[in-house]
């Protein structure tokens, strides 16, 4: 007799969501983690006496453009979040700033305070490419079909036109990177690096053919805005646990699993380092696909399935972040805080990085294996909106910089100079906001390798692979295996390194668990 109906390699946010809808439709599952919490990178622990700290992913954007939480019903078990606007900030070395709120007149307002054009342009930008951008998010939202891609990318036109020649424009400007996108729609270099700078969170540089749809997706953020769980980003995972095992669901923590078991050749459970069996009609991994493929060394794969998951990108890197308890937030110039009080620039994103040269420059370090001198940041200053974060009158800061090779030219370890170029981090920070480097208590440093290692972050991407358009869609993680079945019978896959990335936080666990269901339901598992 199994075990359990659906054993889980690993507790991240996907294979938690994937786990929990698989519990709520009344299966046992179990899901085994190797760290001693769950959540993966979305977790939250107090490294510093009396500060809150995430370990990975801090802002929930696009969740809410999911029916995950309703779904799971995630407010009975603890989660709270706090709506955050504006949404971004950003200043600039000439003293002027801009915002981008959830409200379109109102970030126009700010465009406008710099150029007048440009508010028009962004305007025109949101409304026309909004339609496009809705279908993407529904594309995220399902299995990756040609159907489905088609439904909702190309059926669905940007501006709702129809006619040939406005499909060939529409199609010229998918076609393009984003830098270029942006320079011929917008003047100001400030406006373009702002959107810009979102828009390379997913990891592709400005000039990277067809990454425009990084930038096109930009309208959804004034439909869902931004929301922070209330006592750290890892409560949705704490809240997903907790639902989990409400019905019924178990999960093991501090239980590496060290191989996927297979039984005529069929996944037939897992095995831990510590020598725990657990025996399954069906196995998710939720680990990164790499880290998969190792688990199934022992497994009736095929070649051509080793190969086509070989052959998936990691890449080099990718950015790093550094945690700080600090004494006081960010006093920017172009924006002084009233008697050190939190203004709306204190719960929005804040951007460093003012135009796409900059950007462009930063990635250019990357690609001859060295840290930015001069990277693009995000600082992030939750606790200005959630004071149980921090202790009273203090604060947390959590640093974003791109771009960052895992593999430095130079030989080095990133042991030996993370220190150094957190440093460098927080003084490009105070070019800024001058008082930032007087105001540190304490900090995590998490460079690449500090993310591979604690996280599983293979070479310390987030995104577990590359986000370039031949590893999305229906070719992530590779052609064959986009429908979240792996290349074993039994055997699913969910996690970043499945459709769609790390675009939409938890829809590939929704998305597999889709899948799941169908299987169970007609006795395929």
């Amino acid at each position: 007799m199994r075990d359990c109906d659906v054993v889980i390699v690993g507790a991240g946010h996907n294979a938690l969501v994937c786990g929990a809808y698989l519990a709520k439709a009344g299966y046992k599952v179990i899901l085994v983690e190797r760290r001693h919490k769950v959540g993966g990178a979305v977790v939250t622990e107090e490294i510093v006496p009396g500060f809150q700290f995430d370990l990975g992913g801090s802002a929930h954007i696009l969740i809410h453009h999911t029916p995950i939480v309703e779904d799971l019903n995630l407010a009975a078990y603890g989660l709270e979040y706090i709506d955050l606007d504006p949404l971004f900030f950003a200043p600039f070395p000439d003293g002027s700033h801009l915002f981008i709120w959830k409200d379109l007149d109102r970030t126009c307002e700010s465009i406008a305070a710099i150029s007048q054009h440009d508010a028009d342009a962004y305007r025109r930008f949101v409304l026309d490419w909004q339609p496009l951008a809705e279908g993407m998010v529904r594309s995220f939202l399902s299995p990756p079909t040609a159907g489905n891609l088609f439904r909702n990318l190309v059926w669905q036109g940007p501006s709702g036109q129809s006619s040939a020649r406005s499909r060939y424009v529409e199609l010229s400007d998918i076609l393009r990177g984003y830098g270029q996108f942006l320079r011929q729609s917008f003047e100001d270099p400030r406006v373009q690096g702002m959107i810009g700078w979102m828009a390379a969170q997913s990891g592709p540089p400005p000039s990277e053919p067809l990454s425009a749809p990084f930038a096109l997706w930009h309208p959804m953020y004034h439909v869902s805005g931004m929301k922070r769980p209330r006592g750290g980003s890892g409560m949705l995972t704490q809240a997903l646990a907790r639902m989990i095992q409400a019905h019924g669901g178990h999960i093991i923590a501090g239980a590496p699993v060290q191989r996927i078991l297979s039984e005529g050749g069929r996944a037939a459970g897992v095995e831990t380092e510590g020598g725990i069996r657990i025996t399954a009609r069906a196995v998710v991994a939720g680990s990164h696909i790499h880290t998969t493929l190792q688990l199934l060394q022992d497994s009736p794969i095929s070649d051509e399935a080793r190969t086509l998951l070989n052959r998936s990108r990691i890449g080099n890197g990718f950015g790093m972040v550094v945690r700080y308890a600090m004494r006081q937030l960010p006093d920017y110039s172009a924006l002084p805080s009233r008697a050190g009080k939190p203004g709306p620039q204190h719960t929005a994103l804040q951007f460093i990085c003012p135009n796409l040269d900059y950007l462009e420059a930063a990635y250019g370090d990357y690609l001859a294996g060295r840290p930015s001198s001069h990277p693009g940041l995000i600082a992030m200053t939750f606790s200005a909106a959630d004071p149980t974060l921090a202790p009273p009158d203090q604060h947390t800061l959590f640093l974003w910089g791109q771009y960052y090779p895992y593999k430095l030219a130079s030989g080095a370890s990133w042991d030996d100079i993370g220190e150094e170029v957190a440093g460098q981090m927080l003084a490009k920070l105070a070019e800024y906001a001058p008082n930032m480097q007087g105001a540190v208590i304490d900090k995590l440093v998490e460079h690449p390798l500090y993310l591979e290692r604690e996280l599983g972050l293979l070479h310390g991407n987030v995104m577990h692979l590359e986000m370039s358009i031949d590893q999305m869609f229906m070719l992530r993680p590779a052609l064959t295996m986009a429908n979240y079945r792996g290349p074993l019978k039994g055997l699913y896959l969910t996690g970043a390194s499945t459709h769609p990335g790390g675009g939409i936080m938890g829809a590939a666990g929704r998305n597999a668990a889709s899948i799941i269901l169908q299987d169970l339901s007609r006795r395929r598992v």
